[in-house]
């Protein structure tokens, strides 16, 4: 899990949700691939996904519930939980901050 990139250019203008509870920042890669860095505060928040991602932790803790799912999965720093695309997924942040670094993937299977 990496927590810090080189030659990549950095968006300055957030994107900003939730009342700025969710915040991020795009990174772009000279590949053309694009990942978001950004901080999540307490609260719960539902999201809906174009391209599958992959939500890696770098820093506090959530829980994750899929679209379809029962269950809620809780992950901590250096784990990480895949989205497939056109599908979504509620995190909810007990205490703190949780900072991710979300990647845009190609493809991921249905969970």
């Amino acid at each position: 899990m990496s927590q810090s990139f080189s030659q990549v250019t950095v968006d300055a203008k957030a994107n900003v949700y939730f009342d700025g509870k969710v915040v991020s920042h795009s990174v772009h890669f000279a590949d053309g691939s694009r990942k978001t860095i950004g901080l999540i505060y307490p609260g719960e928040y539902h999201f809906g996904t174009a391209a599958a991602e992959r939500m890696e932790i770098i820093a506090g803790a959530c829980e994750v519930v899929q679209d379809g799912a029962d269950e809620t999965t809780a992950y901590a720093e250096g784990t990480f939980f895949d989205v497939a695309a056109n599908h979504g997924f509620t995190i909810r942040v007990e205490s703190g901050i949780c900072e991710y670094v979300c990647s845009f993937l190609a493809w991921v299977p249905c969970v």
